[in-house]
């Protein structure tokens, strides 16, 4: 397998998020106010699932998006594993599992109205909100702004901030049981691929940047990890190096921005850190989102984080929390890449890029020194 591909198939593993009963920092939440629906309230062909290209929303996430699938996935030989090893009698029941893969069978049933089953998976109220009747009725009409939409109790999403938090929960954060004991995949949060890989029943509003995007959801991811850490929600001794490496990828980002920086927050791993990296990661989550962004911004961070060599010679740093950065590392750098103009992007973003994603495809096996002439040559290219 394509080691690029392989690490950046890590990062949309699962892709099947919904914070229905989530908080914005991964805890379970109360119940939702509204009514939950389910897709066939959204399918006929007057509304969104019509033939044409501006109604065809329901046909695309039905027949192509692995979200209307999330629940099928629990009925998989390889979930009945992970469940005999959790000793969960049933993945399509626990709510362990059904939280993140079908979030439907997590609502109390007076919410549920009679379109709204279980089997639908990650469906539509999962990520633009549950319904009131103001906004099922009215959030068609041609005198409607994106605003009144919103206002009538629509998720924005159209705010990368709001985005980042529609998805992060169970993209970022999982139970470290299912992952010891389950072998349940790792997560890597990373809205911009992630978007990207996406099959779009939208359309992007101008002034979207995949850069910000990716941007926007690291800090995002930030604050997660530091809640779950702050809360006991995860494994230390697992999460901290990978709390370390995204604490030190933001910190090299914030060096080239005019936004708030974490560079005073040592990464050193303590309940201390974990709560000021909480509060600055949402902070900077937000002010990202709410700033213009342009392509020389996405070169500024390039060049930024393709400088790095020096921190992977640093023999302070043991290879495994190195191995973290560089899984950061990869992921930005490809993504920074790829938001470019064609015409403009590097011949990096070919075999030099694909020797780094091939370097940090194994924690184990990290060979820091490797990975700094890589990316020396990788600077290069730019």
């Amino acid at each position: 397998m394509n080691p690029r591909f392989f690490l950046s198939l890590v990062s949309v593993a699962l892709f099947t998020g919904a914070d229905l009963l989530r908080g914005e920092t991964g805890a379970p939440a109360a119940c939702p106010t509204g009514l939950v629906d389910g897709p066939a309230t959204c399918s006929t062909s007057g509304c969104h699932g019509g033939a044409s290209e501006t109604s065809r929303q329901y046909v695309i996430w039905s027949q192509r998006d692995v979200h209307s699938r999330s629940y099928a996935t629990l009925t998989s030989a390889r979930s009945a594993r992970m469940a005999e090893a959790l000793h969960v009698a049933d993945p399509t029941q626990s709510q362990r599992c059904t939280a993140c893969h079908a979030p439907v069978q997590t609502v109390a049933a007076a919410q549920l109205t009679p379109n709204a089953h279980v089997e639908d998976g990650v469906a539509c109220v999962s990520c633009h909100g549950t319904t009131t009747d103001e906004w099922l009725r009215s959030h068609t009409r041609k005198d409607w702004t994106h605003q009144d939409r919103v206002a009538a109790g629509m998720r924005d999403l159209r705010n990368l901030y709001g985005r980042a938090n529609a998805c992060v929960a169970c993209h970022q954060n999982i139970d470290p049981e299912l992952v010891n004991v389950g072998r349940h995949p790792q997560l890597i949060f990373e809205l911009d691929g992630q978007a990207a890989s996406e099959p779009k029943h939208w359309r992007e509003t101008a002034g979207w940047n995949g850069a910000q995007a990716w941007y926007v959801g690291q800090a995002v991811a930030l604050r997660e990890l530091s809640s779950a850490l702050v809360h006991g929600r995860t494994n230390d001794a697992l999460d901290a190096p990978r709390w370390a490496g995204l604490v030190w990828l933001l910190q090299r980002c914030s060096a080239v921005s005019a936004l708030p920086s974490l560079a005073s927050q040592a990464a050193d791993p303590s309940p201390a850190t974990y709560a000021a990296a909480l509060d600055g990661g949402d902070h900077l989550a937000q002010k990202l989102a709410d700033t213009p962004w342009s392509p020389e911004a996405t070169r500024a961070l390039l060049k930024q984080l393709a400088s790095a060599q020096a921190d992977f010679r640093d023999a302070k740093v043991g290879s495994t929390w190195q191995a973290r950065r560089a899984e950061r590392l990869v992921l930005a750098l490809d993504r920074l890449v790829a938001s470019l103009p064609a015409a403009e992007r590097p011949r990096a973003g070919g075999a030099p890029l694909d020797r780094l994603f091939q370097l940090a495809q194994s924690v184990p096996d990290f060979a820091p020194g490797d990975f700094a002439s890589a990316l020396a040559e990788f600077e290069k290219a730019l």
